[in-house]
């Protein structure tokens, strides 16, 4: 975000009777939970304590035909393959499928397909492949949910598919022996924002069920549902799933597991990341650990990280862990470059409705971190595509107003393939339909985005006196853990604020000393410095509450996320 381009939005504040009324909790956090849609005490209490009342997973649709169909494969020892997604969400639920396949006693093979020589999703290729090897049933990890063709594919080969998947589903299901997924419209699962390998999750647990009842051999169960959760929690956070429901009460267990590293991959990826072991927030796994598991993938084959996460000893972690090291660097570096192309490309575009950027070089591993970026640099829709010999493979990101794969779906009679969700989908379109494809997507951003102040919109908590900020509040908004998608760190407004001190930290940030009274705190504005002259004497100031860990103790400070002159100055 640059300049002063946010909208500010400040929520009715609760009356203090009300505020007060919610007996053993702080008013400040009881402002926090209201605005996140929670209105009495017993859901407040619930929520702090990352409580749910688990729900049968056969309650999903398809489940039972799914765990059927694989119940029978294990006890004729037919040949499972396990096809999962190449990101973070997909590598974490073939895994955590993998684990619990052999702990029922099924004979599996993970199936990962490479990014750009495959593609997303299931590809006839693979399956061929597949097939002449013994496989007999495939199980979707993340994907599925439009392979319509693929999956007749399957079928005709004499393969039996179950699709386990999130991602939005189009008019007709796909011809899979069961369709898991909780957004079928048919579906009465009562939580509809499970991740991918939250779905994944849930067939595993009823597969130990069903087996633990039932088991189909003389044999012990080695696995439990607990040991998890640490899969699900890396996936989870990573695929930016709403973090409230389900998914708070599975990933919070799962932090609570990942602390504990008990997979040697996981340990062996937290020291190479320098994550020291304890307490372990949300954000560390969406901005420390997933872009590392999600690096193989980019830039390679995710079958590294699989590995990574699958490995048995310390000494293999540690090789695949530096291996995985230096693919995050590499990403690093190449997003860097097709970044900065990408925004010399759309100079010109910020008045349109949405970007397109596109490039014969374009690397597709990072074509959707650059189509992020830009979209959030210039709020609109984006596009980042790379151009073949014959087809063109995109990746779009979007802002809340507009479903970038309901647009798509609107083309699909242009394009060979595509899915995705609301806020980022991916696309393959031959070079010949690439005009009309771009023509129609910017006539479809036109249509829905016309008229609208299109600008981000910082939702802010509570407004404040920075002199009434005290380290309670610090602690108070700790107990919103796990927090990220569907629960944002509380934003706090305090007005009229002088500026002591206004200075750079390195050549990128921004840092600030704040105060309204006898006590000062220090802010950071990351990526803000060359917003250093505008900084008047006394500002408005949206910020959340850090600590800041330096030479092994705490530091509070105020990371700043906007400002603006204050009414007095202006």
């Amino acid at each position: 975000m640059t300049g002063y381009k946010a909208k500010w939005h400040v929520p009715p504040q609760l009356p203090p009777p009300l505020l007060n009324s919610y007996a053993g909790l702080p008013p400040f956090l009881v402002q926090c939970l209201h605005n996140r849609g929670l209105t009495d005490a017993d859901q407040m209490r619930r929520f702090l304590a990352g409580e749910w009342e688990e729900v049968d997973p056969f309650q999903i649709k398809g489940m039972a035909q799914a765990v059927g169909r694989i119940r029978q494969a294990t006890r004729d020892g037919e040949l499972i393959a396990i096809y999962g997604d190449f990101d973070a969400d997909g590598v974490t639920g073939t895994a955590l499928l993998a684990e619990t396949l052999s702990a029922v006693g099924a004979r599996a093979i993970p199936y990962i397909p490479h990014r750009v020589d495959e593609g997303y999703g299931l590809n006839q290729a693979a399956i061929i492949k597949l097939a002449r090897r013994g496989v007999s049933l495939i199980v979707t990890v993340d994907c599925g949910s439009r392979a319509l063709r693929e999956i007749d594919t399957a079928r005709s080969l004499g393969l039996d598919v179950i699709v386990t998947d999130h991602h939005s589903l189009p008019a007709e299901l796909p011809p899979a022996l069961a369709v898991v997924n909780t957004r079928r419209e048919d579906c009465p699962y009562p939580f509809k924002g499970l991740s991918g390998v939250g779905i994944a999750f849930k067939l595993a647990q009823a597969l130990l069920l069903v087996t633990g009842q039932q088991p189909l051999r003389a044999q012990r169960l080695s696995l439990d549902e607990e040991q998890l959760l640490d899969l699900v929690a890396l996936g989870t956070v990573a695929d930016l799933s709403p973090l409230h429901e389900e998914n708070r009460y599975l990933v919070k267990k799962g932090l609570a597991q990942l602390a504990r590293a008990t997979r040697p991959g996981v340990e062996a990826l937290m020291q190479q990341a320098r994550v020291v072991p304890g307490e372990l927030p949300a954000s560390t796994v969406g901005y420390v650990l997933a872009p590392r598991l999600n690096a193989a993938g980019r830039m390679d084959h995710a079958m590294l990280s699989y590995s990574l996460l699958m490995a048995t000893s310390s000494s293999q972690a540690r090789e695949l862990a530096a291996l995985l090291e230096e693919k995050n660097l590499a990403r690093r570096e190449v997003t860097s470059r097709i970044l900065e192309a990408a925004l010399l490309q759309v100079t010109g575009q910020e008045n349109q409705f949405l970007l397109f950027a596109e490039g014969v070089d374009y690397h597709e591993g990072v074509l959707g971190l650059a189509a992020q970026r830009l979209s959030e640099e210039f709020y609109r829709p984006a596009v980042v595509a790379r151009t073949g010999e014959e087809n063109t493979v995109a990746s779009a990101r979007s802002v809340d107003e507009f479903d970038i794969t309901a647009a798509l779906d609107e083309c699909s009679s242009l394009l060979k393939r595509h899915g995705g969700h609301a806020k980022a989908a991916g696309f393959t379109v031959s070079n010949d339909n690439l005009p009309d494809l771009r023509t129609r997507l910017s006539q479809i951003a036109r249509d829905h985005l016309a008229g609208l102040d299109l600008r981000p919109t910082l939702r802010i908590d509570a407004e404040m006196s920075l002199g009434d900020l005290t380290p309670e509040h610090f602690a108070l908004c700790r107990q919103l853990e796990p927090m990220g998608a569907g629960n944002p760190e509380p934003l706090l407004l305090s007005r009229d604020v002088e500026v002591r001190d206004k200075r750079l930290a390195g050549d990128k940030h921004l840092k600030l000393t704040l105060t309204d009274g006898p006590f000062r705190w220090d802010g950071i504005a990351f990526d803000r410095g060359d917003q250093l002259s505008r900084i008047t004497e006394r500002i408005d100031v949206v910020y959340t509450l850090y600590t800041r860990n330096f030479h092994e103790q705490d530091q509070l400070q105020l990371r700043i996320e906007d400002f603006r002159p204050s009414a007095l100055c202006r």
